[in-house]
């Protein structure tokens, strides 16, 4: 059997055991293919079609599907399998302890949009809700000589965040802190910021009631963004956004993702000028906030306006 094939064998059982994606690839071919070539120990940009590329053997043959049948039996995202995702071209390892990476916000830091609001490049950056770490550590190579920090407030997910931080020799720039928001007093020193990351829990409760079963293998507690006891995704947001303005420089900018409930932050914050930001998922899942407009909210806000 060629490479090409075997992919394509794999692709077929992932499609008809109705799979879900959006952990690193968007259709079964392209899982299929990224699986088969990491279970092969094969470079992720093979050509998989080339006609010099070696047929792999039975026993080799035997041990992708052994992982595709993982993949299918389990629902555990792709990534989790293998230890290693990709954003904008950089790896990162990743388990069960963290979400996998896959932040729009990746795209505007490495595109450059961000650049014309922030005027000179940043010289301290925090990334609340790090994760595995890769936006903070993306940040740092982006901005080479930019202090930054990544906090959250999971220590499981600190811990594979460090694994990142060490893997990219960045342990001088990146530090990385235990706190629920901003609430950890070892934020004091790294700021005020010139760049705020935030990529929340902002998941609506009826959209976590749907999340297909790869979703649920990651920690509720980086995508329910209801745990204040509302529903429309926002109460980690509504929290976050009035204690900004006091840990930013006058030319700050706060970068925030919201994925598909825009309508849901436009009505959490009606009256708040943003800019929505161009990436590959379209121009409203991630928003520029200045620090002006930030200024004009004090105090935790209310619980959500009812969408109309």
């Amino acid at each position: 059997m060629s490479l090409a094939a075997l992919v394509a064998r794999c692709a077929a059982l992932l499609d008809e055991a109705q799979v879900a994606f959006g952990h690193g690839t968007t259709n079964a071919h392209d899982e299929a293919a990224w699986l088969v070539l990491w279970r092969l120990g094969l470079p992720l940009d093979t050509d998989i079609d080339a006609n010099d590329v070696a047929q792999p053997g039975a026993q080799a043959i035997a041990t992708v599907m052994a992982l595709i049948d993982e993949r299918i039996r389990t629902r555990k995202p792709a990534a989790y399998l293998t230890q290693q995702a990709w954003l904008q071209g950089w790896s990162f390892y990743v388990d069960e302890r963290a979400i996998v990476p896959r932040s729009l916000i990746a795209e505007v830091l490495v595109d450059g949009s961000l650049d014309y609001f922030l005027g000179d490049a940043p010289a301290r950056v925090i990334d609340i809700c790090t994760g595995n770490g890769s936006l903070a550590i993306i940040a740092a190579h982006v901005y080479p000589a930019a202090q930054v920090l990544g906090s959250d407030i999971s220590s499981d997910a600190l811990a594979v965040a460090q694994i990142n931080v060490d893997q990219h020799a960045v342990q001088g720039r990146v530090q990385l802190v235990e706190s629920d928001g901003l609430a950890a007093a070892a934020l004091l020193a790294g700021g005020p910021f010139d760049l705020i990351l935030c990529n929340p829990p902002y998941v609506n409760a009826q959209s976590m009631l749907a999340l297909p079963a790869e979703f649920l293998a990651e920690p509720a507690l980086a995508l329910d963004g209801n745990r204040g006891g509302s529903n429309d995704g926002m109460d980690f947001v509504r929290a976050l956004l009035p204690q900004l303005v006091i840990r930013m420089t006058d030319n700050a900018a706060l970068v925030l993702e919201i994925g598909h409930e825009r309508a849901h932050f436009e009505a959490a914050f009606p009256t708040l000028p943003c800019l929505w930001l161009s990436t590959s998922a379209g121009e409203d899942q991630v928003v520029l906030i200045q620090r002006p407009a930030l200024a004009s909210l004090s105090g935790p806000l209310q619980g959500p306006t009812p969408l109309t």
